[in-house]
């Protein structure tokens, strides 16, 4: 099967500006693609890896792709998607983001060899732009009327939408406009809420240099409910393994709704799609082993084969034993302690199965939290020093998750 046949059965693709013109380039392995990652964390998250695996499947077909980090429209903030004006993050900040992004991106996407993939900073342009300059030569090739239809701006305009942020669009089509111009970039693939600035991008290149170049947007992961995936009550899920541990990782994936389970295994692992379809009628029992076929492929291109072997099997004996040696781990300092005693609700919050006192409360009164296989239902209940030293206790919150917590 072609790669981009795969592409539309594994329901990546969203939309496209010229669907015959994409097909072949990237069937022949012709493309040179870009996909933009601004800077906004010291990591990558569940957000940024279905991009990531779309280079990843691109390259293997003979693509080139080129990794756009956004050190300079980092400075400004991209809007779609918000509902408020992200904060604005210091020079240094938006560098070393940017240092953490390409390490983590080795893991999927070659840098050598041949089709190498190649890492450029919009920083290295965008910084250099004289504003006088870019009103006369770019702004006449937008227009404000069409640029306000955008759904990137529309939810955005009831709440204020400030002209930092207007700029956003410009600069994404001036840097689709420079990669082609001087690396011949004649793609670019992002997410279905970039579409707009990606249009924009290809008639810039239109407008300025008389060619064609292409934009196709991929899905975006949503879950059976409409909602976007990677996110849990404590925040995203993220691919660094300081911020998400791998078991902490794959019992995410192990847990999706099994209305979700063989989309994702489409979406997001390279198992073949034969071997996906088998999986399809597979029910009850059945279906969890599916769910860990699908955390174990995802923990193994994030953390590698050894950690996603150590997550299985943490995760095996934690459903079979309620214990396991690879759980994760809390451990608390002194100071966390009064009078010897930690009370349940903290040492959730601690723990990080629960995002807030509030948030445990709720759950230790509804009997979903125990303690070294004790119900704990008493809000006050408290928990010794002496209790948590040594090997300390299992905390656990609902049935599928479990924190080793220590003093």
């Amino acid at each position: 099967m072609k790669i981009y046949d795969e592409l539309v059965e594994r329901g990546l693709i969203a939309q496209v500006t010229d669907e015959d013109e994409i097909k072949e380039l990237i069937n022949e392995g012709k493309a040179k693609f870009y996909i933009g990652f601004d800077p906004t964390a010291d990591s990558l998250h569940v957000g940024h890896f279905m991009a990531l695996c779309l280079m990843k499947r691109l390259q293997m077909a003979g693509n080139q792709p080129f990794v756009l980090l956004g050190g300079g429209t980092g400075y400004i903030g991209d809007p779609s998607g918000r509902t408020d004006m992200r904060s604005m993050m210091t020079p240094e900040t938006i560098e070393h983001n940017c240092e953490c992004f390409k390490k983590q991106m080795e893991r999927f996407i070659n840098f050598e060899g041949e089709n190498a993939a190649v890492a450029v900073n919009n920083a290295d342009w965008l910084l250099k732009l004289n504003y006088i300059e870019v009103l006369r030569d770019i702004g006449p090739h937008f227009s404000v009327n069409n640029m306000l239809r955008a759904e990137c701006y529309k939810q955005r305009m009831e709440k204020g939408l400030s002209f930092l942020e207007f700029n956003y669009m410009i600069m994404q089509s001036y840097d689709f406009y420079y990669l082609y111009k001087e690396y011949g970039c004649n793609m670019q693939f992002g997410g279905d809420d970039q579409w707009s600035n990606m249009l924009g991008g290809t008639e810039l290149i239109r407008r300025k240099l008389g060619k064609d170049a292409y934009a196709m947007t991929i899905t975006l992961l949503m879950n059976s409910e409409g909602k976007k995936m990677g996110k849990t009550a404590n925040g995203a899920v993220w691919l660094d393994p300081n911020k998400t541990t791998p078991f902490d990782f794959y019992q995410y994936w192990r847990n999706v709704n099994d209305a979700d389970v063989i989309k994702c295994l489409k979406m997001l692992t390279f198992l073949s799609l034969d071997e996906i379809k088998e999986m399809e009628s597979w029910e009850g029992a059945k279906l969890n082993d599916a769910k860990n076929i699908l955390a174990f492929e995802l923990t193994k291109l994030v953390h590698g084969e050894e950690e996603a072997a150590k997550a299985r099997e943490a995760s095996l004996a934690l459903f079979s034993t309620g214990n396991a040696a690879n759980m994760p781990e809390c451990t608390l300092a002194d100071d966390d302690f009064t009078d010897g005693n930690i009370g349940i609700l903290t040492l959730m919050v601690k723990a990080g199965l629960a995002s807030s006192n509030k948030d445990a409360r709720r759950n230790v009164e509804q009997g979903g939290v125990q303690l070294d296989g004790e119900a704990i239902s008493d809000p006050k209940y408290a928990v010794s020093k002496d209790a948590l030293s040594g090997e300390g206790l299992v905390l656990k919150r609902g049935k599928k998750k479990f924190v080793k917590v220590k003093a």
